[in-house]
């Protein structure tokens, strides 16, 4: 299966973000709260990532509620693609 990388996740969520007119921080200790990225965000990076790699993410909810910032999403988005 193809994986993608932490950069193209990031490059992503970016690209979620600016259709907003918010801008992803270089830093990836960056609360998600403090940058306004929200669950609806969060699904819609989940479904460019599925609909890049053409496979569906197993989403558990207590997995997702333990996320907080940009790295906590890029290591989340990781570990679905391991698990698939």
């Amino acid at each position: 299966m193809t994986t993608l990388s932490r950069d193209q996740v990031r490059e992503m969520m970016g690209e979620v973000l600016a259709a907003q007119g918010k801008e992803l921080p270089a830093n990836d200790d960056a609360q998600l709260s403090e940058i306004g990225f929200r669950s609806l965000d969060f699904s819609e990076l989940a479904l460019r990532v599925e609909d890049e790699l053409d496979t569906e993410l197993n989403f558990d909810a207590p997995g997702l509620r333990s996320i907080e910032t940009v790295g906590d999403v890029l290591t989340f988005i990781d570990q679905l693609q391991q698990a698939s």
